[in-house]
């Protein structure tokens, strides 16, 4: 496996340097996904981006979440799985949700589960999803806009845990209490 760096913010190239201060102020800490990152400026800015228009979307905290996490999970990332669920924590997310997903127990909410469901087939079936998928989709309540926004964590997602496949991303001590 190739060795990846942690870069930090006296050692990252030149064009990362910002966007690790962007990191940290965010986050209060460098996230160490976004420290591997940093070797490619363009995977890290593309990767903020999106991650701050995700959380601009018409999900509530709760199906930012169940998106996030049910890709994390599917993805098997030893990484994001951690790390969502302290944010997860930090965004007040009811715990039964989290260890559902973690889990890959059914959610107590059907239309929560329905979401779950259906970010599942779209990371599965590479956005081929079934007619029935998408009328059940829309049965529980959501819309074209939020089926076309499964696709901006979607493809977050893809970024930090292939990252984190690439780069055996060392767990960041606030989130090692969530590994299990």
């Amino acid at each position: 496996m190739a060795e990846f760096t942690l870069y930090t913010a006296e050692t990252a190239p030149e064009e990362a340097k910002p966007l690790l201060a962007d990191s940290v102020a965010a986050f209060g800490m460098l996230p160490n996904l976004h420290a591997i990152m940093a070797e490619a400026p363009t995977l890290l800015k593309g990767y903020q981006v999106l991650h701050e228009l995700f959380q601009k979307t018409s999900f509530n905290a709760q199906e930012l979440t169940v998106v996030w996490q049910s890709i994390n999970v599917e993805h098997n990332c030893h990484y994001c799985v951690p790390a969502h669920s302290g944010i997860a924590a930090a965004m007040k997310v009811d715990q039964d949700i989290v260890d559902a997903l973690v889990n890959k127990t059914p959610l107590a909410n059907p239309k929560l589960e329905v979401l779950r469901e259906t970010t599942l087939a779209m990371t599965r079936e590479r956005g081929v999803i079934s007619d029935e998928q998408i009328e059940t989709f829309f049965a529980a309540g959501y819309g074209k806009q939020q089926l076309l926004e499964i696709i901006v964590g979607l493809s977050q997602k893809v970024m930090s845990n292939y990252t984190n496949h690439l780069a055996d991303t060392p767990v960041d001590e606030a989130f090692k209490k969530y590994v299990k």
